[in-house]
């Protein structure tokens, strides 16, 4: 059926550090700003501001909202990808939520990127951002690891 949507992106991965500690890299804007955009305003709850700014070769701001938050556990957010689709405005905004849970490697991180059209644009974001967010979850874990232990 052309109308629904495609496959939600899913990526994990873990990090060996306490769960408080991991759950802030996405909820604290100073640590957001260390791993994932170049400047972030983040307000950790329900309805508050997921706004995200980014420069250099792809240069774009993502006004988010926060749709979902439970401390410690999971945050779900509104994104707006950038404008580099051939269309050039791309497939308008998706949801990401992010869900942690103990697991023997330490916390795992699951990301799923979902709401993607089941269109060219929506097709070429979905990829653009399976790239991008593997990029910036392991950029995550090597920021949160370095910030623990130096």
């Amino acid at each position: 059926m052309a109308d629904e949507p495609l496959d939600p992106i899913l990526i994990q991965v873990s990090v060996p550090l306490p769960q408080p500690m991991v759950f802030s890299g996405f909820t604290d804007s100073e640590k957001v700003r260390g791993w994932l955009s170049d400047h972030a305003r983040v307000e950790p709850r329900v309805d508050g501001l997921y706004e995200l700014e980014f420069t250099g070769e792809t240069t774009f701001t993502s006004l988010g909202r926060v749709s979902h938050f439970t401390a410690d556990t999971d945050i779900g957010f509104t994104w707006q990808p950038p404008p580099l689709y051939a269309d050039g405005i791309g497939p308008g905004p998706s949801l990401v939520y992010v869900r942690l849970q103990d697991s023997p490697e330490g916390i795992d991180v699951t990301l799923e990127h979902s709401a993607w059209p089941a269109t060219p644009a929506g097709e070429a974001a979905r990829s653009f951002h399976f790239h991008f967010w593997d990029e910036r979850l392991h950029r995550f874990k090597d920021y949160l690891m370095r910030a623990a232990y130096g």
